[in-house]
């Protein structure tokens, strides 16, 4: 167990409790230099309901929701519920909701696990359970595969699983008929996912116990994916806890998180927002290479965009910027596998940095700040702020459309106060 970071984490869950709840207007407009300018345009929550705007929408299938994706096309985006064990999806147009997904499974759904896998890599269930299969699945975050055809969503734990000891599970949505068609076992507690470039390999992070699976998808039918790789950063963390009252999300030991592939496809990025610093492993052979520290601590969201890779750290409130291809030389030239880099560029967007997300252009970078519940606008060129918001508490989740008009946010909640809201944001640049 990471002791420090525990620490910083009880004390993060007391902030949070005394802290105000946020509720915002539609309708609010950013503090603005003028360059950027975000306003609530519409939302979807389930904490009012009587809201008093038309375009502020009563949504009981949002429950704790963690995360949110723009389908390809841009048609519809989809909202991952922890709490809820749904996958709402909406029109983007009309900005409906068009289908829940429930992601429970029973006896029925038989067909969805290829001949009856419940592990991978001999992972062991600690509960005597003998239908594993049968579960609800707490969905965090997704990737998309196949040029969008292919939603995967990865789940927390088995709702049976209460300390995410034992292997959860990852599940396959069809996008045109937007149904589960295939659910695959992975490692314990996978929270981040990411596709290759060149749609051949999907990378699953696991928080649980510091390693990484790897599928391969080179193929149009899902049920031909399997797994070919299961790396290890430093080392595999026992799962053998004995106490039922560990907290997981500080349980964790490197707590691997933010996860990117580098354009070229060489490289796959790993941020340990428990343990400090990025993971780099070769993206052919899948062979960790090892870790580049420097940056600041709590890695949380990597996301690489042209020559640069944008680090958001979670606890200090920042957003980092470095060129990739200089940090992973400094390791490759290096015979440690352990190596310091220096070079970032830096800006403090607020306590609690989660989701960042960049403009197509790579113009502006924003950024979910989840402990004092705004939202903010970076201009790139130069790493400085041109926007900020109050959002409802607390944001954590967010995607921006392809056209860069629409900011989507996703508010979690935290000690089962604020959170269960969706807010979408109307983006102008003047």
């Amino acid at each position: 167990m990471n002791k420090g970071f525990l620490v910083v984490v009880l004390i993060f869950q007391i902030l949070c409790v005394n802290a105000q709840i946020t509720r915002i207007k539609i309708g609010r407009s950013s503090d603005t230099t003028g360059e950027v300018v975000m306003q609530l345009a519409h939302r979807f929550q389930s904490y009012n309901w009587t809201p008093k705007h038309k375009l502020d929408n009563y949504d009981t299938t949002i429950n704790s929701p963690k995360s949110v994706k723009y389908s390809k096309d841009g048609t519809k985006f989809y909202v991952q519920s922890l709490e809820g064990y749904t996958t709402s999806i909406y029109d983007a147009k009309s900005k409906t909701r068009i289908k829940t997904l429930i992601h429970e499974f029973t006896n029925a759904n038989d067909s969805l696990f290829k001949d009856g896998e419940t592990t991978i890599y001999n992972y062991p269930y600690k509960q005597d359970r003998k239908q594993k299969n049968v579960f609800l699945g707490k969905p965090v975050e997704s990737c998309f595969s196949h040029g969008g055809k292919y939603l995967w969503v990865t789940y927390y734990r088995r709702d049976f699983d209460p300390i995410a000891q034992s292997p959860s599970a990852v599940a396959i949505i069809d996008t045109e008929k937007d149904v589960i068609i295939r659910v695959m076992p992975t490692g314990p507690l996978p929270k981040m996912i990411a596709c290759s470039p060149d749609n051949k390999r999907v990378a699953v992070t696991h928080w649980g116990d510091n390693t990484v699976a790897i599928i391969d998808i080179d193929s149009e039918d899902p049920f031909d994916f399997k797994f070919v790789k299961h790396s290890i950063v430093d080392y595999k963390m026992s799962t053998n806890f004995g106490s039922s009252h560990v907290n997981r999300d500080a349980s964790c030991g490197f707590c691997l998180r933010g996860t990117a592939y580098t354009p070229d496809g060489q490289f796959l990025l790993v941020g340990r927002m428990g343990g400090g610093g990025i993971a780099i492993f070769d993206a052919v052979s899948y062979d960790y290479l090892g870790t580049v520290f420097g940056m600041m601590s709590n890695v949380r969201h990597l996301v690489v965009k042209d020559d640069y890779l944008y680090i958001s750290c979670n606890r200090p409130g920042y957003v980092q910027r470095c060129n990739w291809r200089a940090l992973v030389k400094t390791r490759l030239d290096s015979q440690e596998k352990k190596v310091n880099y220096s070079a970032f560029e830096n800006v403090y967007v607020g306590t609690g940095a989660r989701t960042i997300v960049l403009t197509s252009d790579g113009k502006y970078l924003f950024a979910a700040a989840n402990s004092v519940s705004k939202i903010v606008a970076v201009r790139t060129s130069d790493m400085k702020v041109v926007a900020k918001i109050p959002a409802d508490s607390y944001p954590v989740g967010m995607a921006i459309s392809s056209d860069d008009s629409e900011l989507i946010v996703t508010s979690q909640g935290k000690s089962n106060r604020g959170g269960n809201s969706v807010m979408v944001f109307a983006l102008d640049y003047k």
